[in-house]
């Protein structure tokens, strides 16, 4: 079998001390989880427009990413997935008042403290929901150039 990482694209978005993050049913563990707006990357498409397309999708917010925050890598011990997620920054620009993906229950805004509840619960889809958080707490700031991406032919 070829061993294939299950690349993802997420999007930290802050406003007013607080994180915009979706309750989502977890199809493996069978319950509520909160993720950042995130998904797989689709075939075709920049990393930045699935970014785009992922928060949009999940929250109904058009956003602008400002930064690229890093690259992580989580092997997932309820599916045995690897996972490599692509994390952004993203301003919240515009509310869109459209459907959300299937799965997803709301789109919330949390702040830190209720997120930290939330991972020691283990209502965090992963532990990188978190650690994207503390990262971009921390001031972490990628430009979004430092990202490069080959034009496709």
């Amino acid at each position: 079998m070829e061993w294939a990482p299950h690349v993802t694209v997420a999007t930290v978005v802050e406003r007013d001390g607080k994180f915009l993050l979706v309750h989502e049913f977890d199809e493996f563990r069978q319950q509520m989880v909160y993720n950042q707006p995130a998904g797989h990357w689709d075939e075709g498409e920049s990393l930045l427009a699935g970014a785009l397309r992922e928060t949009r999708e999940e929250t109904a917010w058009a956003v602008e990413l400002t930064h690229w925050l890093g690259l992580y890598s989580y092997l997932a011990p309820s599916n045995g997935y690897m996972y490599l997620r692509v994390a952004f920054v993203g301003e919240a620009r515009e509310f869109l008042a459209t459907p959300l993906d299937e799965g997803i229950r709301e789109a919330v805004w949390l702040d830190y403290e209720t997120i930290l509840q939330k991972h020691y619960a283990g209502e965090l889809r992963s532990p990188l929901v978190l650690k994207v958080i503390d990262d971009y707490r921390s001031g972490r700031r990628l430009p979004l150039d430092a990202l490069y991406e080959h034009p496709a032919n």
